[in-house]
């Protein structure tokens, strides 16, 4: 079998799904941190790979940009090949001014600008939230590693607008709590929410944006092993 966007045949996706946006960073994670390591999918370029952490099944695929993107792949995964946990692994730009490059967010939930939800349920704006037993066993993991990386835990914001120069309204949504502002994790959640099945992201701060201060693309792509260890964690395996 296969979907109009996944050319995967049951039984070579695990239950439980890593999902970073980056088809490259998809290969380095599962290069890296799979064993017996397999490609199962690469339909329009996003690549999915799947292998086991410590013996057990796990995949990982790329999502693409954005909540429509992240929506198509997980909706598949969910009712055509058994997805039962999914991870986002990304990165994001920190709203709060206690949030500095390179901590971990643990995002509980993702508020939006999307009118997606709003398809679901005419007239109600559905709270887009991570599941309970990812978070906490996201945060149970960082807080055993002890590595000395920042782990945050609260909401985001997901919009659908990358280049969003609204300082006022940043300022208000860090007022309140908000940490960062990225694309994707509120459409996993709506996914999580309709399906019935897990989802949490796990956030690599790359952009502070109220000090202008940036991750190089370099370091982009080789800094987060913090998240990637959390959101292993938060599946139940151990990453090396």
């Amino acid at each position: 079998m296969s979907t109009p966007h996944i050319s995967a045949v049951r039984g070579d996706i695990a239950e439980r799904v890593i999902m970073p946006g980056d088809p490259r960073r998809a290969e380095r994670i599962a290069g890296e941190h799979l064993d017996q390591m397999r490609l199962v999918t690469d339909v329009r370029g996003i690549l999915g790979f799947t292998g086991t952490v410590g013996g057990e099944p796990v995949t990982v695929m790329a999502s693409g940009m954005g909540m429509p993107s992240i929506s198509i792949y997980a909706t598949e995964l969910a009712r055509e090949y058994g997805v039962r946990s999914i991870v986002r692994v990304g990165t994001t730009g920190a709203i709060h001014p206690e949030v500095g490059v390179h901590d971990v967010i643990v995002a509980t939930h993702a508020h939006t600008d999307s009118a997606m939800g709003e398809a679901l349920a005419p007239g109600i704006r559905l709270s887009h939230a991570a599941d309970a037993g990812l978070v906490r066993a996201a945060v149970d993991t960082a807080t055993a590693a002890g590595d000395g990386s920042a782990v945050r835990v609260g909401p985001v914001l997901t919009s659908d607008t990358f280049y969003l120069d609204r300082p006022e309204l940043m300022a208000q949504l860090a007022s309140m709590g908000t940490l960062a502002v990225e694309m994707e994790a509120a459409g996993l959640y709506l996914v999580g929410a309709r399906e019935q099945i897990a989802t949490l992201a796990v956030l690599t701060v790359t952009d502070q944006l109220l000090t202008r201060e940036h991750l190089s693309a370099g370091e982009r792509e080789t800094g987060f092993r913090g998240a990637l260890l959390v959101a292993f964690g938060a599946l139940g395996l151990r990453g090396r």
